[in-house]
Formats: C-alpha cells, structure tokens, sequence
C-alpha cells in the first residue's frame, strides 16, 4: 500500500518536472527540472524492482546527458547571466519542493524495504539478464543497434560542413589594387 502510494507521488514529481522543464524560459533551470524528472523515475525504477535500470538511469541519463546538456548551452552561451546571479526563492521553490519529495520517497522506499527484505526472492544476476535479452529478444536488439548506427550516419552528415570552394578569379581589370594603394610608405 505504502509503495503504490509513493509510486504516484513520485509520478506526479516526475510529470510536473517535466511540465516545468518545458515552459521553463532559462535553460539551465529547464534541465534542472528535467534531472529531478529523471532522478523521480530512477526512484520509480528502484520502486518496481529494479534497481540496475535505476542506476543507469541516475549515472547515463541524470548523469552524463544532462551534463552534457549543460555544457551545450553554457558553450551556446543561451542562457541569462544577469538573471541567474541571485535567483529569488519563486524561482527555488518549485525544484526544492520536487527534490524533497523525490528524496523523501527513496528514504522511505529503502526503509521500507530494509525491513522487509526476506520476503522479496533474490535479484537477477547480470549473466541472467543478459542471456534473457540476448536469447529471446536477439532480434530487438540487433534493430535497435541498426538504428543506432543509422543515427550516428546521419549526425555526422548533418554535421559534416561543407569544404570551402576556392576563390573563384576576377577578371581582368577588376579587384585589383589602384594605383598608389599597397606602397610601403
């Protein structure tokens, strides 16, 4: 019961974190929202049992992406400096709320289940995980790498500039310097 309960609290963390992400004017408070979304569904994932895709969540997506996320915009230079000096407590809020209840309801979860830990059956190992996914869902997995690759083709297409085509000449008489222009003096 408790957990269901906290199953929808953290729902509803991760939606309005991600409804704040979105209409969120200053990128960078966006993608502070969007880690509390992402750390809401890591804990989710801890909640159903899961606690591999929990802490892949936190370290690749919570993690690196939003990481490298960041350096995009501070590189792109989009955000506001002179608003995100001294932000008010309007501005604070809604993220310390989200992230208080997300850490609450991990604190909670963990407790909980540290008291009844005999009764849940013995996690999967990675060997296990790993022939299950290879064996039965072989073909998912070769679409999913083709896709992959397809993806990075088309980036470095996209990305590739063009070369720089070489001056084309002036004719004769034109572009030239004027007489008395280039001396040394």
């Amino acid at each position: 019961m408790i957990e269901q309960t906290i199953f929808y609290i953290l729902a509803a963390v991760a939606v309005i974190g991600t409804l704040l992400a979105i209409t969120e004017k200053h990128p960078v408070h966006a993608i502070l929202y969007l880690v509390t979304s992402l750390f809401s569904m890591a804990t989710i994932f801890f909640l159903l049992m899961a606690p591999l895709v929990a802490a892949f969540e936190v370290i690749i997506y919570a993690g690196a992406i939003m990481v490298l996320f960041l350096f995009v915009i501070m590189m792109l230079d989009l955000g506001h400096p002179e608003k995100g000096m001294s932000p008010g407590w309007r501005e604070w809020l809604p993220a310390l709320l989200l992230s208080a209840v997300s850490i609450a309801s991990l604190v909670t979860i963990i407790a909980s289940r540290q008291a009844t830990a005999s009764i849940y059956p013995a996690a999967m190992q990675i060997r296990e995980v790993a022939r299950h996914l290879f064996q039965e869902h072989g073909l998912a997995v070769e679409l999913v790498s083709l896709q992959l690759l397809f993806a990075l083709v088309g980036a470095l297409y996209l990305g590739k500039s063009p070369a720089p085509s070489p001056p084309t000449p002036l004719p004769e008489g034109e572009g030239g310097q004027r007489p008395g222009e280039g001396l040394p003096l």
